[in-house]
């Protein structure tokens, strides 16, 4: 690495996501990048949390077409309003006009709400719980990023329907612990900021951002989850029966995240000499390298293919790296890639009975006995999951300043007094240029007047230099 996160963090970025081989950017639209097989494999593992999440709480999978009818996607004035500008159109077949254009969907709400309207009938069709993983398209039109600025994006997204906006509200709360459970495997700190009337999900009632701190004051949007309560049930005429026989309309719910998820483990675990992986989502939870020498290569090597079958029967996602290299080299490449778990086996090794290790996230060595070497490793990720969660609070806590002006504000993540109105709230990002993400979903005591006007704080907010 000849770049260091600290002096510049934007081609820091670029430069890990290329050297790990994450993703290749030259494929001949912007912003549309090709995955490839190691990156994917991060976003694979993290879909499969997703998955058993979703699953464990009753959401059942589906998957709907990629294109939606623009009759179909206007029915909702503001998510018209807020979309229009980032969609793509498909208006010909072939040589044939189409009579209804067709956008590739930005998001699902109008691919799905027709059906839904078809499927929930009774009050014992509710609740309604989808989720479906698939690519979504929006024009974006700053600076493309890899993962996290860009126009096709690999998306999760449940929609739930219910009752009432009471049975709504318990999904937006249970939401938040699958959220947690999934972040537990990433090993990334966030906070749940309700977003500003101005700001939130085109049609919302309300909506819940999901951000996470990184280097200097940034911050990145992970994902977020709407209450809609009947905003989208009433064009959409997704009705149900109730007991007494009187038809109601559904309340709903979504909730979202992308492929900003492996963008932020490269930006928040990332060190100057590349990436740092949570073995929950690692390719490869351990490498071995062989320490080969004059006379011991036959033994070294076949030592080495029996422990990396040991490991692999336990249920450990190992590699064994052969190739005719330096071992010099073979570190380095691994440590870009941030391979949790080195273990280097060498003659002297064998000799006594050890086996040499590197932990990836703080760079500590030493050795353990062969004979333990499966019990060990598995100690080993544990120690290192739990080492990167309480790192990840730690240094959620230690992003935030709390502020009483606008003058020479922090490289932080800002926390102040707000008033609560729109006039007061433009100026504090107008002010210090930077977003205003939001009040906290779960309330924090706090007293202390608005930066703005003066007045007394009718609530706490939170402001950073969104990413």
């Amino acid at each position: 690495m000849v770049i260091k996160k600290s002096e510049d963090f934007s081609e820091w970025y670029n430069e890990i996501v290329e050297l790990a081989e994450l993703t290749d950017k030259r494929y001949p639209i912007k912003g549309m990048n090709v995955w490839r097989p190691y990156g994917w494999k991060v976003m694979r593992f993290i879909d499969t949390f997703i998955r058993e999440e979703l699953d464990r709480t009753d959401h059942d999978e589906v998957c709907f077409p990629l294109l939606i009818p623009e009759t179909e996607f206007k029915k909702e004035k503001e998510h018209i309003k807020g979309f229009d500008a980032e969609v793509y159109w498909v208006t010909h077949a072939g040589l044939n006009q189409l009579d209804i254009p067709l956008c590739l969907r930005p998001t699902s709400e109008t691919a799905m709400y027709p059906i839904f309207s078809l499927w929930v009938r009774s009050h014992s069709d509710l609740p309604l719980k989808t989720y479906q993983l698939v690519n979504t398209f929006r024009y974006e039109t700053k600076q493309t990023r890899a993962f996290i600025r860009v126009r096709e994006i690999h998306f999760f997204e449940s929609h739930t329907c219910h009752v009432d906006e009471a049975d709504a509200q318990e999904q937006v709360e249970e939401d938040f612990v699958i959220l947690e459970r999934i972040m537990k495997h990433i090993c990334l700190p966030y906070f749940l900021l309700k977003r500003t009337d101005w700001d939130k999900f085109p049609g919302a009632f309300y909506t819940v951002g999901v951000d996470a701190p990184l280097l200097e004051g940034r911050s990145l949007q992970l994902g977020s989850i709407h209450h809609y309560r009947e905003n989208f049930s009433r064009p959409f005429e997704i009705k149900y029966e109730g007991l007494n026989g009187e038809m109601k309309y559904c309340h709903q719910t979504t909730f979202g995240m992308s492929e900003r998820l492996v963008g932020c483990v490269v930006a928040f675990h990332g060190d100057d000499k590349g990436l740092v992986l949570p073995p929950d989502i690692a390719p490869y939870q351990v490498v071995i390298v062989p320490i080969l020498a004059k006379g011991k290569v036959e033994e070294v090597s076949a030592e080495a293919k029996k422990l990396r079958d040991e490991l692999a029967d336990a249920g450990i996602r190992v590699h064994l790296d052969d190739k005719d290299e330096r071992p010099g080299s073979k570190f380095y490449n691994w440590e870009i890639r941030g391979v949790p778990l080195r273990l280097e086996l060498g003659g002297r090794d064998i000799a006594e009975g050890k086996v040499s290790y590197a932990v990836r996230v703080d760079g500590s060595k030493g050795t353990f006995l062969r004979s333990s070497a499966v019990a060990d490793v598995k100690g080993w990720l544990d120690k290192i999951m739990h080492e990167m969660r309480a790192n990840a609070q730690s240094r959620l806590a230690s992003s935030v300043e709390t502020i009483s002006s606008l003058e020479s504000p922090p490289k932080k993540i800002l926390r102040f007094g707000w008033c609560g109105e729109e006039e007061c709230g433009r100026q504090i990002e107008q002010r210090t240029e930077l977003k205003l993400l939001g009040t906290p979903f779960i309330k924090e005591d706090f007293h202390g007047q608005c930066v703005v006007c003066g007045k007394d704080a009718g609530v706490v907010a939170y402001a950073a230099r969104a990413m």
